[in-house]
């Protein structure tokens, strides 16, 4: 297995589960706390090279909601999804796992077993 790096934030249920499905599987992994440790630009570029900006940004949580509607309207590109998900990292969606040169987003029981034990 390559190696792997799951972001997230700790106490997120969605997180919790994809965690608990890694180890029962035993996967090895790295954990990145995106609430403790932050996330600089040039990891936030990598992903959006691999992946849409806007799926990487989270616009069913608490945090999107909390934001006024002119903070909400100024995600209207890359620079301005990236500046807004260093601000308020929960934004980020969860968890991405880097696996090699993959991005998986979220949690899926079925992608992770056809992409994580294949």
């Amino acid at each position: 297995m390559k190696d792997m790096i799951v972001y997230g934030i700790k106490n997120c249920n969605t997180v919790k589960k994809a965690l608990v499905w890694l180890q029962e599987n035993k996967m090895d992994f790295e954990f990145h706390d995106y609430k403790k440790s932050g996330i600089t630009d040039e990891k936030i570029e990598s992903w959006q090279k691999k992946v849409s900006w806007e799926s990487l940004i989270n616009k069913r949580g608490t945090t999107w909601r909390k934001l006024t509607i002119e903070q909400q309207n100024k995600v209207t590109n890359p620079e301005a999804s990236k500046a807004l998900m260093k601000e308020y990292t929960s934004l980020i969606k969860r968890p991405i796992i880097e696996v090699g040169d993959a991005l998986i987003i979220g949690f899926n029981e079925e992608e992770y077993r056809d992409k994580l034990l294949s």
